[in-house]
C-alpha cells in the first residue's frame, strides 16, 4: 500500500460500493452512525438529520463531523464541497447559500456523482453542480470559493499537502474552510496503518494532529482554529481482527488517540509569507474540544 494511485483505487473501489448501498447497509460499511461494531467505518458519524437542508437520499451515512454547521456559509457565496458524495453537504450548504448563491461538488467516484446529480435534479436545484475530478487537482478555477468544506475525506487522499495547496488555489482572497478530518496523537499499531480497509475506512490515513494543522500553516493560510474535536474509540472488537489481545491492550494504554476535528482557516487578502505556529501549545480553550465541556 506505498503508491499512491494503489491507495487511491482502493478508497475509489470502496465507495463505489457504498454509492450502490443505502444508508442502512451503509451503516455497518463506512464511517456510517449505527451502535454496532462489526465494521470501523460505523463509529464516526455525527447526525445530519435535524440540519437545514438536510436530505436524507443524500445522506449514505458517511463522514466524521457537521464542517457546514461551523462554515460561515452566507447568502450568495459559491461553496465547494470536497469528496461531495451523494451530495448531502452540498444540499445543506445551499441551504445557506439560497438562490443567489452556487455550490460545487467534487468527487472522483463516478457512481457517486450521477446519485448526486440525479438527487440534485429531484430537488430543482440549478445551482449546485457536481464535478468528477481529485481533490488534489479540482476541476476549478483560481480565485472561485468562498467557502470550502469537506468531511472525513483529506485522510484518504495520500498527498495532503497537495490537498490543502489546491483549497489555497481555489479559495477567493479572504475566503475560508471549515473542515472535519480524522487526525492522530501518538503511533497506530503497524497492521491498523498497512490495512487497506482501514485506509478506507478514514483511519490508516490519518496523520499527526500536530502534522495536520502545520501543513495548513505552511500554506499561508491564517486565524486556523479547531471549531469542534471529539475522540474517536475503535471497539475491541475491530482492533482485534487487526492485532493480538496483548497488543489491543498496549494500544488502549499506550496514550495514542484519534480524533475528528473541525478545523477552520482563510486565506489572506493578499499573500504573506507563513509564520511558523507551535500548535503544541495553541489555546484552544475557545474550541468545542472534549476538555471544553462543548461538545
Amino acid at each position: 500500500m506505498s503508491k499512491e494511485q494503489d491507495l487511491k483505487d482502493i478508497v475509489k473501489a470502496r465507495y463505489a460500493k457504498i454509492a450502490a448501498q443505502d444508508k442502512a447497509e451503509n451503516a455497518s460499511s463506512c464511517c456510517g452512525a449505527t451502535p454496532t461494531t462489526n465494521k470501523v467505518y460505523n463509529i464516526m458519524m455525527d447526525d445530519y438529520s435535524e440540519t437545514k437542508g438536510y436530505v436524507a437520499d443524500a445522506d449514505l451515512g458517511l463522514g466524521c463531523g457537521l464542517p457546514t454547521q461551523f462554515a460561515k456559509i452566507k447568502a450568495g457565496d459559491t461553496v465547494i464541497d470536497l469528496g461531495s458524495g451523494a451530495g448531502n453537504d452540498c444540499f445543506v450548504a445551499r441551504h445557506e447559500t439560497g438562490t443567489t448563491g452556487k455550490v460545487i461538488g467534487i468527487d472522483f467516484t463516478p457512481i457517486m456523482i450521477e446519485k448526486a446529480r440525479l438527487n440534485a435534479e429531484k430537488l430543482g436545484y440549478n445551482n449546485v453542480e457536481f464535478r468528477t475530478g481529485d481533490i488534489d487537482n479540482m476541476p476549478v478555477n483560481n480565485d472561485v470559493g468562498d467557502v470550502i468544506v469537506s468531511n472525513c475525506v483529506l485522510n484518504l487522499v495520500p498527498d495532503k499537502q497537495k490537498v490543502i495547496h489546491e483549497i489555497y488555489r481555489v479559495l477567493k482572497p479572504n475566503g475560508h474552510f471549515s473542515v472535519s478530518d480524522i487526525v492522530l496523537t501518538g503511533e497506530l499499531p503497524k497492521a491498523l496503518q498497512e490495512d487497506a480497509e482501514m485506509y478506507a475506512g478514514c483511519v490508516a490515513g490519518a496523520i499527526q494532529r500536530s502534522e495536520y494543522l502545520k501543513l495548513i500553516a505552511d500554506e499561508g493560510f491564517k486565524n486556523i482554529q479547531i471549531q469542534k474535536e471529539k475522540p474517536i474509540v475503535i471497539p475491541n472488537d475491530i482492533l482485534s481482527k487487526y492485532i493480538s489481545e496483548a497488543e489491543v491492550n498496549a494500544f488502549n494504554n499506550g496514550g495514542a488517540g484519534i480524533f475528528s476535528i473541525t478545523v477552520y482557516a482563510e486565506k489572506p487578502e493578499t499573500f504573506e509569507t507563513p509564520k511558523p505556529l507551535d500548535f503544541s501549545e495553541a489555546d484552544t480553550t475557545s474550541c468545542c474540544s472534549p476538555s471544553a465541556g462543548c461538545c
